[in-house]
């Protein structure tokens, strides 16, 4: 029998998907998180250098043309977590509400996210169904879950996981309950278990999220979305002390965008001939569909199959 040995794979290619969020989050240099609602837009994403696919729940629900407000269905939003995992090597950070509902639903969650290679979830801690954080819908829109119900959440995620990372993200800001409650928030969260914190923010400057980080004095990883206060820079934050910035939707808006210049062009002119030069090439979207690697190994095994006829004659 062989003594040959497998070659050994790199340490970062050993560790799962939620072990490499994990150690993304821990690390000194801040870790950067591309939103995203499909497999293209997570190779993208890939493409471009970033540590950490967020399967969006505002792009999901956009793409599917429903409000952000628990309009689609757990199945329907793992569905497009599950796509995203199974198309990059990145670990992807599902964006998951409030959790679909209560602690019996946040259980189910987490079992079946897990089971999908997702590398970890993050719940909110708003009442269900929620409303984006920033609309101004209906009264009591925005109003958070009772405390001690949202540490069961964290609690009961935390329990039934087997290594999947549990993210709970602090809506008392946006809610106008102010940094007191943040923090008290923030405290529990830690108690129950979470493995990182994510305080969210609408204002347009981030003097709000660096209050916060500078008064918190627990042992998590905090995460910010800086969409209202673009002007941060990814260097500020790491000297703050944060250690994730989630992009959460840029890359949808600017498609949305994009999209509309060019059909409106497209309608005006009559032709494509005048926008050809500003589209991608049809060569880079086969590169995205991984068309290559299907023509390869196509090619290899006809020709393996045409070896095994020909020993057979």
């Amino acid at each position: 029998m062989s003594t040959a040995t497998a070659p050994t794979q790199p340490a970062a290619e050993r560790q799962t998907a939620a072990q490499r969020l994990l150690a993304a989050l821990r690390r000194p240099r801040l870790a950067r998180a591309m939103g995203a609602h499909s497999p293209l837009s997570a190779r993208l994403a890939e493409e471009a250098g970033f540590d950490v696919v967020w399967s969006s729940g505002l792009e999901i629900s956009a793409t599917a043309g429903v409000p952000d407000a628990n309009i689609l269905a757990m199945p329907e939003c793992l569905e497009s977590a599950a796509s995203l995992a199974d198309s990059v090597a990145l670990p992807v950070l599902a964006d998951c509400d409030s959790g679909f509902g209560n602690v019996n639903n946040v259980i189910h969650m987490v079992r079946a996210y897990e089971r999908r290679g997702v590398a970890g979830v993050c719940i909110e801690d708003k009442r269900f169904p929620k409303l984006n954080s920033f609309l101004e819908g209906s009264a009591g829109s925005q109003d958070l879950a009772p405390l001690d119900d949202f540490a069961g959440k964290i609690r009961a995620a935390t329990d039934v996981r087997r290594e999947l990372v549990v993210v709970a993200r602090i809506e008392a800001l946006i809610s106008g309950l102010g940094m007191a409650e943040a923090l008290r928030r923030a405290e529990v969260y830690e108690r129950a278990g979470a493995d990182a914190l994510l305080i969210h923010s609408k204002r347009t400057d981030p003097d709000e999220v660096f209050a916060f980080r500078a008064a918190y004095s627990g042992d998590l990883p905090v995460i910010v979305v800086p969409t209202t206060y673009s002007q941060v820079t990814a260097d500020e934050l790491e000297q703050r002390g944060f250690a994730m910035a989630i992009y959460a939707n840029q890359a949808l808006r600017s498609s949305l965008r994009a999209m509309r210049e060019t059909l409106i062009r497209i309608k005006n002119d009559g032709t494509t001939h005048h926008v050809e030069g500003e589209l991608a090439s049809l060569k880079d979207i086969f590169g995205l569909q991984r068309v290559p690697e299907m023509l390869e190994q196509q090619a290899h095994y006809e020709a393996l199959g045409q070896k095994l006829a020909e020993a057979g004659k």
